[in-house]
């Protein structure tokens, strides 16, 4: 009787039950071009998350693999605050933010005014509500940079916040239309929040969608219209590299040599913002000026009952809970931000902003 010796290669295939067939893999290079795009991305968000909790972040140089749905169940089978952002114009594609409860529970904290030390035990619909707002916000300045890295448009529409459980589901990017054991790609970055938090975040995207944003960039850099082949010799892949690097990173001149396989992908810091210092919180607040953001007034709220919502009809009259002459509530993206009343500019109602509530505030507009 013969005996074969399989190759390492063959015996990972039988492993993940692929039985033979390869499934679509990224290259070094779309891995290294997908850890500069995620670097920019959430080097921006931090910036944007330190102004909100008025502490220093920190988000270090991202680490990259490849896995499946069913290794990610098995890997972190612990309850995380997910983060799902859709990007509707420019990309195409849907990926998740995964940041451990207790450092979700102390970045609220910091947002009511706390100091960290205090975070909830168990994250209540209030504290999701405002994870939700500080994920807007971060999110979207996080688009905005990939807007100018990829020299168009990059939209998103607002995340959505949900506590999930890897032990008993799994991430849904598609409806629920995803293969039995897909296929993503695993960011994995070290968050520090000045003093109260020394943790580990994820980004999960599916290895479809990152082909498309590392293909896309590649094209920019080399000048095609389509995806960038890699060159086997490895002059070209390093020459598309180094070209990469100087898009991403105005300030440095220096690629990688022929034969080199990776790219160092440095860390970002960012010093702590000062109230003081108006000229650099304005330089950070540039990076979102664009985000479009829906402005709604409410001028008061009442509730009935099945029976009395069907008895009404034309010259009914509504009683709400404002008095006359009462300030009215002002939201951002469903958030209540400010006071006002209500004025008449022409042909035309307006409100005039009489008070803009604090964040402590806002999050207890939320109960």
């Amino acid at each position: 009787m013969n005996y074969e010796t399989l190759s390492q290669e063959e015996i990972d295939a039988l492993l993940k039950g692929e039985g033979g067939n390869q499934k679509a893999q990224l290259t070094d290079l779309e891995l290294d071009t997908l850890g500069e795009i995620s670097n920019i991305f959430m080097g921006t968000a931090a910036t944007t998350l330190s102004s909100l909790v008025g502490k220093k972040v920190e988000i270090t140089t991202p680490r990259i693999q490849v896995t499946t749905s069913s290794r990610l169940q098995i890997e972190h089978p612990l309850p995380y605050v997910a983060v799902k952002v859709r990007y509707t114009e420019g990309l195409k594609g849907t990926n998740v933010l995964i940041i451990k409860i207790h450092d979700a529970g102390v970045i609220v904290d910091l947002m009511m005014g706390g100091d960290g030390s205090n975070p909830p035990e168990e994250l209540e619909e209030i504290h999701l509500s405002a994870i939700s707002e500080a994920m807007n916000q971060m999110m979207g300045s996080g688009a905005t940079s990939m807007s100018e890295v990829f020299r168009k448009r990059v939209n998103i529409s607002p995340p959505t916040v949900s506590v999930l459980n890897f032990a008993e589901e799994r991430l849904d990017f598609n409806g629920g239309n995803e293969a039995d054991d897909e296929e993503l790609v695993k960011v994995l970055f070290r968050m520090y929040i000045e003093n109260v938090v020394d943790s580990e975040v994820m980004q999960i995207t599916p290895v479809s969608f990152a082909k498309q944003i590392s293909s896309q960039l590649l094209a920019e850099v080399s000048g095609e219209a389509g995806p960038t082949p890699v060159a086997e010799s490895g002059t070209k892949s390093d020459s598309i590299a180094g070209d990469r690097e100087k898009v991403a990173r105005p300030s440095e001149n220096g690629g990688n040599g022929a034969g080199e396989r990776e790219i160092t992908v440095q860390p970002v810091q960012f010093a702590p913002l000062e109230a003081a210092q108006a000229p650099q919180e304005t330089g950070n607040l540039s990076l979102i000026l664009d985000v479009p953001l829906e402005f709604t007034v409410e001028l008061g709220r009442t509730q009935r009952t099945i029976k009395e919502i069907l008895e009404l009809g034309p010259g009914a009259i509504v009683e709400l809970d404002k008095l006359a002459g009462e300030a009215v509530d002002i939201f951002v993206n469903g958030k209540s931000i400010a006071k006002g009343e209500v004025v008449v500019i022409d042909e035309n109602y307006g409100v005039r902003i009489t008070e803009i509530l604090s964040s402590a505030e806002r999050i207890n507009k939320l109960r």
